[in-house]
């Protein structure tokens, strides 16, 4: 009787054990289940402005080199001095090019009097051959050589004219390059502008084999505004756009440009594409050279999805948005683009309303089961 009482006992004993060893398993579980706070995918338009270096440049530059070998006989210009278009700048001597021309004006002179008498001689034999011809007329009065005679000397008169006259115009050709060549020897200004470098002095040894130039030459009115925009920014910024920027020498000035040229192809080196910005420069304030930072407006052609920027996470391997559906967690791949304030710019597969923790990190693996808590967009 006593053996049975304690194997009952021990029994009631083992299912109390079990019992409480299951509610301890389910209490356990049920505080594994952590919660996350989460927040809405938004779509909205991009519209920021983010500061980018440039560069001014002239509108137009020119090296001005001499042409033609002489000797600097003037300069009328130096470093810093603004000259109008044509305007004289330097003069050049060169006493080789003086007896050229001479000897040119003489050959096309003689060339003009053997034209003038090969032309007299066409004259009188093609008269001699008019009047032999009326008088053949009349039978026993011409001879038939005679006239034939009279004849082939008319052409070939004819024939030493034209040559005369391919011979004059050479000639006179001739004499037109030297005398274009002479007036190489004035050095005028080919555009409005600055004088932003002299190398030359009066009495130098100039020539058309030199390296380095006489002057040069720079715009200072109208200026270009280069801009290397990352091909990220290139997008939905249309030509004529205004665009706001500023140079270290004007710290509390604000200028602006027009966007008037862009390339439409990124350099693979800097992965950057070209613009250039005209920008008006009336007083000259600007100077060319200048480095500026401009405020590069960011612009899309459609809205675009927009997450907290802590949402994002990123390893060794991807970069992702970790979403939360029906109380459990998965990864989603994204692209981030620009950043908005508080917010990124995403790219990938979501939706606006899609709700993703509020901070993305690999400590929540895709597949856990969490109770989601909403918390405010930025």
């Amino acid at each position: 009787m006593n053996r049975i009482c304690a194997i009952s006992l021990l029994l009631v004993l083992l299912a109390e054990g079990c019992t409480s060893s299951k509610n301890n398993t389910v209490a356990a579980n049920t505080s594994a289940v952590q919660t996350v706070d989460v927040v809405r995918v938004v779509s909205q338009p991009l519209s920021i402005e983010v500061k980018l270096p440039a560069e001014l440049q002239p509108y137009e530059v020119v090296a001005i080199f001499s042409k033609v070998s002489g000797f600097v006989e003037k300069i009328s210009v130096d470093r810093g001095s603004h000259v109008k278009s044509g305007q004289l700048m330097a003069l050049l001597s060169a006493p080789e090019l003086a007896s050229r021309r001479a000897e040119a004006q003489s050959q096309a002179q003689a060339a003009e009097s053997q034209l003038a008498g090969a032309r007299a001689k066409l004259a009188a034999d093609q008269s001699t051959y008019e009047k032999l011809k009326s008088a053949s007329q009349t039978p026993g009065v011409v001879a038939g050589n005679d006239l034939l005679l009279a004849e082939k000397t008319a052409e070939a008169d004819q024939s030493q004219v034209k040559a005369l006259e391919r011979s004059a115009e050479a000639a006179k050709q001739a004499l037109q390059a030297v005398t274009a060549t002479e007036q190489y020897l004035r050095i005028t200004a080919p555009f409005d502008g600055i004088v932003t470098e002299r190398n030359v002095h009066p009495g130098a040894l100039v020539g058309s084999s030199q390296n380095m130039p006489l002057l040069r030459v720079e715009t200072l009115q109208r200026l270009r505004l280069v801009v290397p925009v990352p091909e990220i920014y290139i997008g939905a910024v249309p030509e004529g756009t205004k665009v706001a920027f500023t140079v270290p020498a004007y710290p509390d000035a604000t200028f602006s440009g027009t966007i008037a040229r862009i390339s439409h192809s990124v350099d693979v080196k800097t992965r950057t594409m070209p613009v250039e910005l005209e920008v008006s420069n009336p007083g000259g304030r600007l100077t060319p050279g200048t480095f500026a930072d401009v405020r590069w407006p960011v612009r899309r052609p459609s809205p675009t999805l927009f997450v907290p920027t802590a949402c994002v996470g990123t390893n060794l391997e991807r970069t992702f948005v970790i979403r939360v559906r029906d109380g459990k967690t998965e990864w989603v791949d994204v692209k981030a683009g620009a950043i908005s304030g508080k917010l990124t710019e995403v790219f990938g597969d979501l939706k606006p309303a899609d709700e993703v923790a509020a901070r993305g990190t690999d400590e929540l693996a895709p597949g856990t089961k969490v109770n989601s808590r909403h918390a405010q967009n930025p």
